[in-house]
């Protein structure tokens, strides 16, 4: 029998509310740890995988908006984790958490929140407010949760008036690992769980840690490849003194201009090597940077497992999952940089590659955590482009 979070007569008083910084409060009940937490609020449209959204380093200084009602059904586990812990700031959903009903579930999402400190509010018009974000742009909030019932909406709203914004903020040091480590866990199989890399390796490939989840390194990991994780700093002399095969940039938070201050450089050093290289979400745009392209901020960005792009040389249409807030200009890349892939939501750039280099990026996630598995095949490609340089290199 599946027992509601909240009994009725907790139903009659609100406990939580969601305070916008343009004034706007939207009144809710409130789940996880009590608090108050401030960030950009955003919306995701994916219907499962809620555990790896909250988890992804990516939405760091974000309150996530989930537009699918029912978050939570399926409960929490450790295996679903993208990093350690959550780095979004606080959550905002529909409907009541229920009790968990699955079978790989180890506890109730409600539990997993309170361990993790995480502020959440439920009985928000989740539809209501994603309008709001549409039609206004991705605000800055505050998330309330208040077991008294006492809400100080004055104080959020100076929270809320008070936080920065993701414009111009570098958050990739706040995420990123603190030392160099190797990766050895492989994709996940129904049955078996996590599969672990043999000593034969099909090249060596570094990857620079923006924020990037686990999935990525277990897909670089199923390919073959003998993978090393670097800190985002990690200089590129010290990259290339790994000797790898390859090299690829993660996905991460924050503004990806801020972040180039540092980034920029490390990486114009990495193309010039001749190296393979890779780039997923923030390490896409990074690298447009580094190529001479220019980013900008997105209205209300793109956060869900069913965004669909195309693949401009085949015109295949591949069903995505997205988690970004800036990109690409597609009008400012420099002579010699493709655009590879395409949003067919609203047109913006999701892949470029440099003609003639086995240098190329996409925006969307291909990793599928959550999301379909249409692009696994670009692991492979990155592969691929690893193998012909190891061949030309004998």
């Amino acid at each position: 029998m599946i027992q509601p979070l909240f009994d009725a007569e907790t139903l009659l008083k609100p406990t939580g509310a969601l305070v916008l910084a343009d004034g706007a409060v939207f009144h809710g009940y409130g789940l996880g740890a009590p608090g108050m937490a401030s960030g950009e609020v955003c919306f995701n449209t994916a219907m499962s995988g809620y555990q790896e959204i909250l988890t992804d380093p990516s939405y760091a200084a974000q309150i996530v908006t989930f537009t699918f009602p029912h978050i939570g059904n399926v409960g929490a586990n450790l295996d679903d984790h993208e990093t350690a812990r959550p780095f979004a700031r606080g959550l905002i959903v529909r409907q009541p958490i229920t009790q968990a009903a699955n079978y790989r579930a180890e506890q109730g999402l409600d539990g997993w929140l309170k361990a993790a400190g995480l502020v959440g509010i439920c009985g928000v018009d989740t539809r209501q407010l994603t309008r709001h974000i549409r039609l206004n742009g991705a605000p800055n909030g505050v998330v309330v949760h208040a077991p008294d019932g006492v809400l100080d909406a004055d104080t959020a709203l100076g929270m809320a008036r008070a936080f920065p914004g993701l414009d111009g903020m570098d958050l990739t040091q706040e995420v990123t690992c603190d030392a160099p480590y190797e990766w050895t866990q492989s994709r996940w199989h129904h049955g078996d769980g996590y599969g672990a890399t043999g000593s034969a390796h099909r090249g060596h490939i570094v990857c620079v840690d923006y924020g990037i989840k686990r999935n990525i390194l277990r897909n670089l990991a199923a390919t073959g490849a003998r993978v090393t994780v670097v800190p985002a700093s990690t200089s590129a002399a010290d990259i290339l003194a790994y000797r790898p095969d390859g090299i690829f940039l993660s996905n991460g938070p924050g503004d990806p201009f801020a972040t180039g201050t540092y980034a920029i450089p490390i990486i114009r050093q990495l193309v010039a090597s001749g190296k393979p290289l890779f780039g997923i979400c923030l390490g896409h745009q990074l690298l447009a940077l580094a190529l001479g392209a220019k980013t900008k901020k997105m209205h209300q960005g793109h956060r869900g497992a069913n965004h669909p792009v195309r693949d401009l040389a085949s015109g295949k249409v591949e069903i995505t999952s997205m988690n970004h807030g800036f990109d690409v200009d597609a009008a400012s890349l420099p002579s010699g940089i493709v655009e590879t892939h395409r949003s067919l939501f609203d047109g913006t750039l999701c892949g470029l590659k440099v003609d003639g280099q086995p240098i190329f990026s996409v925006q969307h996630h291909p990793e599928a955590s959550p999301g379909p598995q249409d692009s696994f095949y670009l692991f492979d490609q990155f592969m691929e482009s690893v193998d012909a340089a190891r061949q030309t290199a004998v």
